[in-house]
């Protein structure tokens, strides 16, 4: 099943993805080649992606002691991406970009994450290339941004090493300044990197010529002792092979080396890996120190590096969304022709009555709408998300502003929540199969197994809930919270106005005034190891309540006494949430509003 008549609705008759035609960055666009790129990358997508899901979950990425030899469908599927020219969608012409919208360039990739999402379709070279476009100098970004964009060279983020996790300020690797003129060089001040980096997806293989890492690194005070914490962070530009001015290979390897491929529970198509940076083995002029062009100003790395962690987790949680997708449509197939059983009932008793198909028994049906309220409503929040990069790059001073800090409050619940609960849609999807789902013979397993990563990468649901309620919430004096509540009411306000969703409406503001009572109540002792003590709780509450507020106004976009097999199970799909779902947020805040720590004064010892 294709996902698509989903996506025209969001995209057309719920965010008027249209009505950015009339701005003049997206001037030359209309429906129509919209629709283009939706139809190329469902073509792509369907032909080149997914037929080969299964293959890259069992052939995995091997390293002969030279090379990572990948399955040649990636080399294909790679190939034809770059070729849609998706990777620099959403650049400017003169850059031979296509100008597309934000928001039309995130549900064109959706379908590469439902077909396949080891596969990849590049969002980790377009975020990189996108932090030089914003942070590099005019060189870099002609020399790595462009051939990045082209899908000449691909990309990668290096934060995590292996002491330090997520714990950037804990970062060892060190960047020294590559002789006297090492300011000298066209591409950037040089340096020379040591250390090691963990987890760092497509980190070698052969798909493209080179590997552009963008580095976190400390730079040693006067003292030649890293500065502690993450005021001491930069960022450097560190390419597999070096380059020059003209963007052309000079033929020296840099001092990159693969110290070993992490092998994963899912996401097996993409290569994960341990690089070291700087241990000699390609020595650069006849010494060790991996060769790397810093990024911005010193110390100002982690800045830097957010804008592209930012966007990765919003790439995060439409993964999330497409692979719960994915297993919602195979188990719906599945109910739809499996016999087994037969109604409640008196006349279910008959063994000579024929078994019913399972889509027929109640609990089936809670498990599929469970499944399509998860889905579809994660699909819309991220679309939202986007339409919000997309105002604040091309609307006006105060719209801008206000999209911005809408998207920073809604960042960690775009890569949470659907990593969560698109993960559990995956889970009901196995139990519509039964015994079946557990096997290999079924693709659902797979997609849970794919989607067990989505609560990890880019920040763990620990990290996102402490940014949401120690920082997102209070910044600016809590005015992103502000503007959310103030779209929330809107909603409410008009769908009050409809006799067949006031009842949501009042819902949610109740719903909405809890998540807001709660966030005082955090803070009421101002003790930051009180507040956030019951930081993911809260953030599940946040979450849910923000998926009900997205789903009102999705099915507010539902014209009263509209008909439709399709208009009908969305309305059923927020009937769900709201039945069953958001009343789950008063027992998460509970623990949140009294600042219970029972978990935080959990001894050690008593585990």
């Amino acid at each position: 099943m294709s996902h698509r008549p989903t996506l025209d609705f969001m995209l057309y008759d719920w965010l008027r993805a249209e009505q950015l035609t009339a701005r003049p960055r997206f001037a030359d666009h209309s429906r129509e080649t919209f629709d283009a790129v939706l139809d190329t990358c469902e073509r792509i997508a369907r032909e080149r992606y997914a037929p080969h899901n299964r293959t890259l979950d069992i052939e995995e990425p091997r390293f002969d002691g030279e090379t990572v030899i990948l399955p040649q469908a990636t080399h294909e599927a790679h190939k034809s991406y770059a070729d849609s020219g998706m990777l620099s969608a959403a650049q400017d012409y003169g850059l031979g970009g296509m100008q597309l919208p934000y928001t039309v360039e995130a549900a064109a990739n959706s379908f590469f994450a439902m077909a396949s999402v080891s596969m990849g379709s590049g969002m980790l070279t377009v975020g990189n290339a996108n932090l030089l476009m914003i942070h590099g100098t005019d060189m870099q970004k002609k020399v790595f941004a462009l051939n990045e964009f082209s899908g000449r060279w691909s990309g990668t983020m290096c934060l995590s090493e292996p002491q330090a996790g997520s714990s950037l300020s804990d970062v060892a690797t060190r960047a020294v300044p590559d002789g006297g003129d090492f300011e000298g060089d066209p591409l950037g001040s040089r340096y020379r990197l040591k250390g090691n980096k963990m987890w760092i997806s497509a980190g070698e293989h052969e798909l493209t010529e080179n590997i552009i890492h963008l580095v976190l690194a400390k730079i040693p005070g006067p003292d030649g002792k890293l500065i502690p914490g993450t005021r001491g962070i930069s960022l450097f530009i560190v390419p597999k092979k070096l380059v020059d001015t003209q963007g052309e290979l000079t033929g020296q390897r840099n001092d990159v080396a693969l110290a070993g491929l992490n092998h994963k529970l899912g996401w097996r198509g993409t290569t994960n890996t341990l690089l070291n940076f700087g241990e000699g083995k390609y020595p650069v002029g006849g010494r060790a120190g991996a060769v790397g062009y810093l990024v911005g100003r010193p110390h100002e790395g982690l800045r830097c590096m957010f804008h592209m962690m930012n966007e990765a987790r919003i790439g995060v949680g439409t993964a999330a969304a497409m692979l719960g997708m994915a297993g919602y449509y195979a188990s719906l197939d599945y109910a739809k022709n499996r016999p087994q059983g037969r109604p409640a009932g008196p006349a279910g008793k008959d063994p000579a009555q024929p078994q019913v198909r399972i889509i027929e028994h109640a609990d089936v049906k809670r498990m599929l709408l469970a499944q399509k309220s998860y889905c579809e409503g994660a699909l819309a929040l991220e679309l939202y998300c986007a339409r919000l990069v997309d105002e604040q790059h091309t609307s006006g001073p105060q719209a801008s502003d206000e999209a911005r800090l809408l998207l920073e409050v809604l960042t960690p619940i775009a890569k949470s929540w659907p990593s969560e609960w698109c993960l559990e849609a995956n889970s009901l999807a196995i139990q519509v199969h039964g015994g079946y789902g557990y096997t290999r013979d079924f693709p659902v397993e797979q997609y849970w197994r794919d989607n067990r990563l989505n609560m990890i990468h880019e920040g763990t649901h620990g990290i996102q809930a402490a940014d949401l309620l120690g920082r997102k919430v209070l910044m600016e004096s809590g005015r992103g919270l502000q503007l959310l509540t103030g779209r929330i009411q809107d909603t409410a306000e008009r769908a009050a106005r409809r006799p067949d969703l006031a009842g949501y409406a009042h819902t949610l503001e109740a719903a909405w005034q809890q998540v807001c009572d709660a966030t005082t109540a955090a803070w009421a002792t101002g003790d930051p190891g009180e507040a956030l003590a019951n930081a993911v709780p809260y953030m599940q509450a946040f979450g849910h309540t923000v998926l009900a507020w997205i789903w009102l106004d999705v099915i507010l976009a539902i014209p009263p006494g509209a008909g439709g097999a399709a208009h009908v199970g969305r309305g059923a799909a927020a009937g769900y949430f709201y039945r069953y779902e958001l009343p789950k947020i008063a027992a998460w805040l509970s623990v949140v509003a009294a600042r219970d720590l029972t978990c935080a004064r959990m001894p050690e010892e008593a585990f």
